[in-house]
């Protein structure tokens, strides 16, 4: 099962609220899932498919409990996909009508694509409706990717106007959600990991949430190691490369003019060093006498490599 499903499972089975609550969520299904069939004879219906079990089982169990109507529900299996597509349907005008008035989603239809018109603002009024419009919107049109491999979760609509909504009901939580036109849909989505656990808790899908923190946990411990590795192979690698600098010099120190030419603290550093080429430098200090603390060493190898690169110098003039 997909993270998606795992979801729209959880929400699908949770205790129904109040009853302006169950409205609102009805609301964001019958308007980003549903659509308005109208017969030859000017009667409504209402019909909803899905390929979701727990999205239709919703939906019924929304319908059957607020309005007390009579709902069909049916499940038909195409055998070339082998997929589901299960259909609930309010069939009697009386029915269809009461639950738009209910959701105040009466009005014209939006031309050519069968979809009732967007629900009024006193739908969506309290903070707890916002919650149940979100959750019937994402389990009518929202999806999520699989969090072990990148942070997605998104609202597919049908137009704008729809899109807009969702957007601004996600902004009422402070969740910034952009909208992109897909095909011949508008997809309203978030990107940032903090902004989808947001989104859960929101729509009150606790079981999901954990399950991404736990993978964003995971993650960061994993992506915090991998810094630390990289920092301490490129430390490891910057000490090598100076070390191997520092030996080149003191031994090209060593072949030209001696280090009977140096002073004795010089002289001693050269010693040590190339005694202990793979030693850090607060080990190098240690072991010279009188000890020395690690800017002390520092200061003793530069001048050791400036000497160097004047002999190299001199011997570039001279030829």
């Amino acid at each position: 099962m997909s993270f998606s499903s795992e979801i729209k499972e959880e929400l699908s089975r949770q205790k129904l609220g109040a009853r302006h609550c169950r409205i609102a969520e009805l609301a964001a299904m019958l308007t980003l899932g549903a659509g308005v069939c109208v017969s030859d004879f000017g009667r409504y219906r209402l019909k909803i498919q899905t390929e979701n079990l727990s999205v239709a089982r919703k939906y019924f169990t929304l319908l059957k409990k607020t309005f007390n109507i009579e709902v069909e529900l049916s499940i038909r299996q195409n055998k070339g996909h082998g997929s589901r597509v299960c259909t609930v349907c309010v069939k009697r005008q009386e029915d269809a009508l009461k639950v738009l008035q209910a959701a105040r989603l009466t009005g014209e239809e939006n031309p050519g694509t069968g979809r009732i018109l967007l629900p009024d603002s006193l739908v969506v009024q309290q903070t707890c409706c916002k919650r149940a419009f979100l959750r019937g919107a994402f389990l009518a049109a929202g999806s999520v990717s699989d969090p072990q491999k990148f942070y997605h979760l998104e609202f597919t609509c049908a137009n704008m106007p729809e899109a807009q909504l969702v957007q601004s009901l996600l902004a009422a939580f402070r969740l910034d959600a952009r909208i992109i036109p897909r095909k011949k849909y508008f997809v309203a989505y978030l990107k940032e990991g903090d902004q989808i656990a947001d989104a859960l808790n929101v729509m009150e899908a606790h079981n999901a949430l954990m399950a991404l923190e736990n993978v964003r946990i995971l993650k960061d411990m994993r992506n915090t190691v991998n810094r630390k590795v990289n920092c301490e192979a490129a430390n490891i690698h910057k000490t090598v490369s100076a070390s191997v600098k520092q030996i080149e010099d003191i031994r090209y120190i060593r072949d030209t003019i001696g280090f009977g030419e140096l002073s004795d603290a010089l002289s001693q550093m050269a010693h040590i060093r190339l005694a202990h080429p793979d030693a850090t430098l607060k080990e190098l200090g240690m072991l010279l006498t009188p000890q020395v603390g690690k800017s002390g060493v520092n200061h003793r190898l530069r001048k050791l490599s400036e000497i160097a690169s004047e002999l190299r110098d001199n011997k570039e003039e001279k030829l």
